[in-house]
């Protein structure tokens, strides 16, 4: 009987830990993100009053089933985390790993069943759960992902922080000048020069909501200039990153074939 249930364990780690699993995510896992994905689109449709009303008994139920699937999952990888070696004594090796950060993640997704409450108090802790599908595909194939998107963003570390000073730089100076011209005329809007910065974020990002802007000709001046430079000063971190991700994933797949070929 024992023997049984340690290959069970054994099995049972395999297909929860990514690390055991090798090579991206177990069936098992894949299993867990998509019900992740679907109880953190039942939270979202929930938060629509059009949707929520005259199904409530039917949101809570379906909650309870992806809480009550969670609780079971997260009992599970306390019960065979002693099969890393980071875990092995059946006590201590379980404590270590329920206050490891993952563990403390997965708490957090099966909290709101834990403490009876399953609702629109909890909506927070549920979206919590998309953090968990973030940890699961770390490994693998998204690990090389992910490890390509670092190198390629600290690769051109100076480029984007001079990119981003100059940026930052312009917004600042665009504000003061629409201070000294629009001030006077809207004190509400550009009264000071951190009410002005409000509409030099808006205007360089493009956004633009139009609930801020300039009357007066010099200044509608100004704000086309600061729209145009917007744009350009926001392709150029763009183009930066455009290019170190194009030679990541060349360095990658140049680092794939060698492997290929001493296979």
């Amino acid at each position: 009987m024992r023997h049984s249930l340690g290959r069970l364990r054994v099995w049972l780690y395999f297909q929860l830990e990514p690390k055991a699993w090798g090579y991206g995510l177990s069936p098992f896992n894949w299993v867990i993100c998509a019900l992740i994905a679907l109880s953190s689109t039942l939270a979202i449709l929930e938060t629509e009053p059009g949707v929520r009303e005259g199904r409530e008994a039917l949101i809570h139920g379906l909650e309870l089933v992806f809480s009550s699937v969670f609780l079971v999952e997260y009992i599970v990888r306390v019960w065979c985390c002693v099969e890393n070696r980071h875990y092995r004594h059946p006590f201590k090796g379980r404590l270590a790993y329920l206050l490891s950060p993952a563990a403390v993640l997965d708490l957090l997704a099966v909290l709101p069943l834990l403490l009876g409450v399953v609702g629109p108090q909890t909506l927070l802790l549920r979206f919590v759960r998309l953090l968990r599908i973030v940890r699961l595909a770390k490994f693998g194939r998204f690990s090389r992902a992910v490890h390509r998107i670092n190198v390629a963003v600290r690769s051109r570390g100076y480029e984007l922080s001079i990119s981003m000073i100059i940026a930052l730089s312009f917004m600042v100076f665009a504000s003061i000048l629409l201070y000294f011209v629009e001030g006077d005329v809207q004190p509400e809007a550009f009264g000071s020069i951190p009410r002005a910065l409000w509409w030099s974020v808006i205007t360089f990002t493009t956004v633009g909501y139009g609930d801020v802007y300039p009357i007066t000709h010099l200044g509608k001046v100004l704000a086309g200039l600061t729209a145009i430079a917007g744009i350009a000063l926001v392709a150029m971190p763009t183009g930066i990153l455009a290019s170190a991700f194009s030679d990541a994933m060349q360095r990658g797949r140049f680092e794939e074939d060698e492997i290929k070929k001493k296979n």
